[in-house]
């Protein structure tokens, strides 16, 4: 196997492990975000990451439409 489809194999299982790995997290911080909005007094919890893990998950899933395109463009 050539080694442009050893890193798109190798990209797309490590940013699926990733972004899963996370999931669980970035759903307890959304839904304490929603309940801290209908209590005003309590502390305010940021939202940075939650859209830091969005746009990963987006450039992650660009570079790998990419890389699958790009081998596919190789190896026929």
């Amino acid at each position: 196997m050539d080694l442009l489809l050893w890193i798109t194999v190798g990209f797309i299982v490590i940013g699926f492990v990733v972004l899963f790995s996370m999931k669980k997290s970035m759903e307890r911080r959304v839904t304490l975000i929603i309940e801290n909005e209908k209590n005003i007094e309590s502390e305010q919890v940021s939202n940075k990451p939650i859209i830091w893990w969005i746009t990963g998950a987006t450039v992650w899933g660009l570079v790998s439409m990419f890389l699958v395109v790009r081998s596919f463009s190789v190896y026929m």
